[in-house]
């Protein structure tokens, strides 16, 4: 019978152990366990054949990975016996003792020996002392928890930021590292995301062009021009494209009108990691702690734009144009479609919702057809534009509409211009690290960076004569108040369009003789 003496190290620290050195290093506590543990089996006879160490892992979870792969190595029968510092550094879950020190191990033929705590599976008479001291552990680690949170909890209601990584548009101050400051490069591409969205863009579409226009989707811009160690665990590595997501939710947070909102996911409990959504009243929210990038009431419009985009998603064609603002004037509920009875069933126009399910004890039908209702609403709109726009306005309003146009088309030629130059400075980033890592020649990396630099100082000459035409052009303007500056895109209108009327009009009144009350979004 062979002798079982073939042992396994297990080593580990915890991410609440203070005695740590860099992270990423064998810190002082793994070295430590291991000179204890080499000596101990030393002293006993044993043959280490393999060392397992886990730094920066909780002892709650056994999803450790050299944990794992020491489970995996057991049912290979590798070793006979498992030697660590003490029971807690083995698991501090009173389920996972159970689960490997009272059954699992004993059925392989394993023994675990906890060399401080006198831990023995060999030894039947500490049984008992093994599971109290696994409860004693466990309480340890829930008190821990339950302290961290509040201390969490506490940090968010002074308004913290406490994200390992910022919203994109965003960097850590580096005097105070939970609290946020605007990274310009990114808070402009922000900002079109919004422009873009209240022109009437599709979040699709946004996409599309950022991602023509070469600009780089949040986590790759984090990851190669930052710097940081960032992964999104959605993204591919081929992925290179905005997403439809990635804009919605740049449309849609909070920390771009300056609040952080916080709380939003929690673990199920301190031994489990799966994050579980929190109801919106338990968010913590704390408005005004760094510059906004986005003026409030422009977000406050995005989420109204989309309120009604959502309620009509599903809607096509000229059925879509007036949906989500279209309502009776008498019970103020909205109107639905109306259709022809025979024949092809084509779409007419609009009738009362509680008509059409209530029936008439409740309302009439306010019916209205849909192209007299396209042709009074456009006539309302050029009535209103004359109300507003002398003849001299409108020359100039023209006029404005022209430079606009050429300011735009500048605007366009910046953006490329300056991600052409964070290109190469990138470049050049990795350039260094390719000579560090020897991979390049040190004749090499100077002709490269040489040129490089030229390539830059030529881009920066073309950025700084782009950004004084477009200063020139936005001189040649003056101030008009919001409601006339709304009509600079529909002086001519001939035709309605779904952007047109999200944005001029807020809702539609049909009365129910057919006439229609029209709501602006903003007042004359």
């Amino acid at each position: 019978m062979k002798e079982k003496n073939r042992a396994a190290l297990y080593l580990r620290l915890s991410k609440e152990d203070q005695d740590k050195l860099n992270k990423g290093d064998d810190s002082a506590s793994i070295k430590n366990q291991r000179l204890l543990l080499t000596d101990y089996a030393l002293e006993k006879n044993f043959q280490i054949v393999e060392v397992y160490s886990d730094d920066d892992e909780s002892g709650l979870y056994d999803t450790r990975p050299e944990f794992e792969r020491m489970l995996t190595d057991a049912r290979l029968d590798r070793f006979d016996v498992v030697i660590a510092k003490s029971q807690s550094r083995f698991s501090r879950s009173m389920e996972h003792i159970e689960k490997y020190l009272h059954h699992d191990f004993p059925n392989l033929g394993i023994r675990f020996i906890g060399v401080v705590d006198g831990a023995d599976t060999f030894n039947l008479g500490n049984k008992k002392s093994r599971q109290i001291n696994g409860l004693v552990n466990e309480w340890y680690c829930e008190d821990l928890s339950g302290n961290i949170r509040s201390a969490f909890r506490a940090k968010m209601r002074a308004g913290q930021y406490l994200g390992a990584s910022c919203p994109y548009g965003y960097i850590k101050d580096p005097e105070n590292h939970n609290h946020l400051v605007i990274d310009e490069y990114a808070a402009d591409v922000v900002r079109r995301i919004y422009r873009l969205y209240l022109k009437g863009y599709g979040k699709a579409k946004i996409g599309r062009i950022l991602t023509e226009e070469g600009i780089l989707i949040p986590s790759r811009y984090k990851r190669e021009v930052l710097g940081i160690n960032y992964r999104n665990s959605h993204e591919l590595k081929t992925t290179t494209a905005w997403s439809y997501q990635t804009v919605h939710t740049i449309l849609n947070n909070e920390v771009y009108i300056g609040n952080v909102v916080q709380n939003k996911y929690n673990n199920l409990s301190y031994k489990d990691k799966r994050h579980v959504k929190q109801p919106e009243d338990r968010w913590i929210r704390v408005v005004g702690m760094h510059e906004e990038i986005i003026p409030p009431d422009i977000f406050k419009k995005v989420q109204e734009r989309q309120k009604i985009r959502t309620r009509t998603v599903r809607s096509s064609g000229e059925a879509a144009l007036f949906s989500g603002i279209l309502y009776c004037a008498d019970c103020k509920h909205a109107m639905v479609r109306m259709y022809e009875r025979r024949g092809e069933h084509r779409f007419t126009g609009y009738y009362c919702k509680t008509y059409k399910t209530q029936g008439k004890k409740l309302c009439t039908s306010h019916a209205v057809n849909y192209e007299q209702l396209k042709d009074t609403v456009l006539s309302a709109l050029k009535k209103e534009a004359g109300k507003i726009l002398t003849p001299e306005d409108i020359t100039y309003l023209r006029q404005i509409r022209r430079e606009n146009s050429e300011a735009e088309k500048i605007q366009t030629r910046i953006r490329r211009t300056e991600n052409e130059v964070l290109r190469r400075e990138t470049y050049k980033k990795r350039t260094y690290r390719n000579y560090m890592e020897e991979m390049i020649s040190e004749e090499e990396y100077v002709s490269y960076i040489q040129e490089f630099e030229e390539e830059i100082s030529e881009l920066k000459k073309r950025l700084a004569y782009l950004k004084e035409r477009y200063q020139k052009q936005k001189k040649q303007g003056r101030e008009c108040d919001v409601w006339v500056n709304s009509f600079i895109n529909y002086i001519d209108i001939d035709e309605l369009t779904r952007e047109t009327v999200l944005e001029l009009i807020e809702k539609i009144e049909v009365h129910e003789d057919g006439s229609v009350s029209i709501f602006y979004r903003f007042k004359g």
